[in-house]
Order: C-alpha cells, then sequence, then structure tokens
C-alpha cells in the first residue's frame, strides 16, 4: 500500500490553566501535525511538541520542516517500508528530534491501520495497564494541596510535584501533602535541573522520612560526572529526564558510576518510538528502569508514547498526563484513563479517532 499525499499543520491546543516550572511559565501550546495518507484512504497521525530550552528546536523549525518538499519525495513510498523511511529522517533530520517524532507517530499509525492492529500488539504488549502520575506546578502550599486534592477526588494516585525555584519551600510542600493526604499517594518529584548537588543532598536528607518514589532531573545537564558522584542510594531514586535524549547518552548515564536508576524516555527527545526503543534496550540490559514522559501534547502522540511504553518490559512508571489540561485538540480516544490507570485502546494504529 503506497503513501497518497502528506501535509503537515500546527495548531494552538490551549491549556485550561497555566502552570510553573523550574525554568518558565506555560499559558498555551503549540502542537505541529502531520497526516500521511495511504492510496486507500486510511490516515495516519503524528504529532510534536517542540521545546527550543530542553533539545533544541522551535515550533517554527518542525512546521518548516514537516511541510519541506524534502517530505513530498515519500509519497508512491509502500507504507511497508517506514522503518526505512523513518531511518532516511534521521538522516535528513539530525538535530531536529521533534521533527522525526511526528514522521516516526505518523507513519507507525499508518501502518498500524493498514495492518488492522494496535501498533503495541506489533512489537509485542508487555503490559495491560499502568497508573500515571499527575503533575502540580511550582506553586504556594495551599495551591498544592488543593490541586492535589481535585486530584484524589478524580481517582489519581500518583502526583508529581513540580520543584526547582526554592528547596525550604519545597521540602515544605512535599511535607505538607504527606501530612495531609497520608499514604493515599505515591509522591514523585521534578526539579527540572534547578538544584546544583548540595540542594540536591539537602531536599534528599530532609525528605527520606516522607517516602518519594523518585527524584527527577534535580541537577543541570552538563554536570552528569557531578550526579555520578552522588550517594548510590541516591542515583538510585533519580531519573534523568533533560540529559537522557538519545541511545548515546543512555550508554553514558548508566556506564558505571551510574548517574541515575531511571531512565525519562520522551519521544520529542529522542526522535519517535525508533529512538525510544534504542534507549529501551541500554536499560534492559543495564537494569535501568523506565519513567515514560512527555510535555503538553496532543492525544495523537501520547497515546503513542503509551504503545511504546507498553511494549518494553522495563517500563515501571508512567507520567504521560499532558493531554489532560489541554482545551482543544485534533482526535479523541487513544487511551483509556479509570482511576489514575492507563491502558491503550484496542483500535488500529494508536487507536485515537480524528475529530
Amino acid at each position: 500500500m503506497k503513501i497518497k499525499s502528506i501535509r503537515a499543520y500546527s495548531k494552538n491546543l490551549k491549556l485550561t490553566k497555566s502552570y510553573t516550572i523550574a525554568y518558565e511559565v506555560t499559558s498555551e501550546v503549540f502542537n505541529a501535525f502531520l497526516e500521511i495518507e495511504l492510496e486507500n484512504g486510511l490516515i495516519g497521525y503524528g504529532s510534536a511538541a517542540a521545546s527550543e530550552y530542553v533539545f533544541g528546536e522551535k515550533l517554527e523549525d518542525t512546521i518548516a520542516n514537516l511541510q519541506s518538499d524534502v517530505l513530498q519525495k515519500w509519497i508512491g513510498k509502500d507504507i511497508r517500508h517506514f522503518r526505512s523511511i523513518i531511518a532516511e529522517s534521521a538522516v535528513l533530520f539530525p538535530k531536529h528530534s521533534a521533527t522525526r517524532t511526528a514522521i516516526d507517530i505518523a507513519l507507525h499509525d499508518a501502518f498500524g491501520k493498514y495492518l488492522g492492529i494496535p501498533v503495541v500488539d506489533f512489537y509485542g504488549r508487555k503490559h495491560r495497564s499502568l497508573p500515571t502520575s499527575v503533575t502540580i506546578g511550582i506553586s504556594s502550599v495551599e495551591q498544592t494541596l488543593q490541586d492535589a486534592r481535585e486530584y484524589k477526588d478524580k481517582g489519581f494516585k500518583i502526583l508529581k510535584i513540580k520543584i526547582g525555584l526554592n528547596p525550604e519551600e519545597d521540602i515544605e510542600r512535599c511535607i505538607k501533602v504527606r501530612e495531609k493526604f497520608g499514604t493515599h499517594f505515591k509522591v514523585r518529584v521534578d526539579a527540572n535541573q534547578g538544584y546544583d548537588s548540595n540542594q540536591t543532598m539537602a531536599f534528599v536528607n530532609a525528605t527520606r522520612t516522607l517516602g518519594l518514589e523518585l527524584v527527577e532531573q534535580p541537577m543541570r545537564v552538563g554536570t552528569e560526572i557531578e550526579m555520578k558522584a552522588l550517594p548510590a542510594d541516591v542515583r538510585r531514586i533519580i531519573a534523568c529526564d533533560e540529559s537522557l535524549k538519545n541511545v548515546n547518552s543512555a550508554i553514558f548515564l548508566s556506564s558505571d558510576p551510574r548517574a541515575c536508576g531511571i531512565f525519562n524516555i520522551k519521544l520529542m527527545k529522542c526522535g519517535g518510538l525508533l529512538g525510544a526503543f534504542e534507549i529501551a534496550t541500554v536499560a534492559q540490559a543495564t537494569g535501568i528502569e523506565l519513567f515514560w514522559g512527555c510535555y503538553d501534547e496532543s492525544i495523537v502522540s501520547i497515546s503513542a508514547a503509551l504503545h511504546a511504553a507498553f511494549a518494553c518490559r522495563a517500563t515501571r512508571y508512567l507520567d504521560l498526563d499532558g493531554s489532560l489540561d489541554l482545551a482543544e485538540d485534533i482526535v479523541t480516544g487513544g487511551f483509556a484513563l479509570v482511576d489514575g490507570e492507563l491502558s491503550p485502546l484496542d483500535g488500529a494504529g494508536f487507536g485515537f479517532i480524528k475529530i
């Protein structure tokens, strides 16, 4: 089955509420979208959320790449050769991982629809459902507790609390959540590179009795050698995010002494499912656990990340809440969310439906 047409565009999906992390305040969300139509009328959808700060790609770059004549040369190619096309995109756009992700997702979705099966089943499903965390941005103690209450009422059992601006306030917020809600929530935190090594140790020592599940990327990219010098029990609960971009960084981070015990895979950083599976192979071989994260993303790419996560045996943690606060989207479905548990739907491709 050959590719008939390829088209790309951007859309502001907006947010129902803004939020703050260590390095920015987010109040709106633009995603890039790619549609790959086959001769039989089936359409594969891909999407991308660019981040100049994390991996050096602007939305304008993503759209320009996806609308370039280069992609039009793939018209007439057989969708059964989708992995070869993805490999070609890696050569064409080596420094633009979000561009490659949109291409990778759209091709996977089209191929899954061509076969009539979910993408996760093509690779082999290793999990049926897993709980996801929901994110609370940097805010006051009062707002943190209010957000936690709302999430408890919605059935969620895992919180990810953004930290990284003020260690003392960060510690207080975590303590107050534990005091208010007891053991109802598993709590993980994300400093988004906001700490140095001394602040990281001070935070970990002050919160040891709280039973925090993990500490995501406490230190800046470029300080991985310092991270490797932290005590082993601290590194074991660190999840590398911004430091983990591709299989090469995965190999370095997992080499002794390890910088972390957990890899946070985001499709946008590594170029899609095939790039994610390369990192997952390193994790499986070295005993590192997988944590699947996201940005503010369409159901398109959240569903794709979920399928990738469920195809990997080393997957232990999900933080795939990036579509929950969007005011708009181009698709619906993709996954079921029941009391905080995520599971893929059984539809072909990634299981979503165009609105």
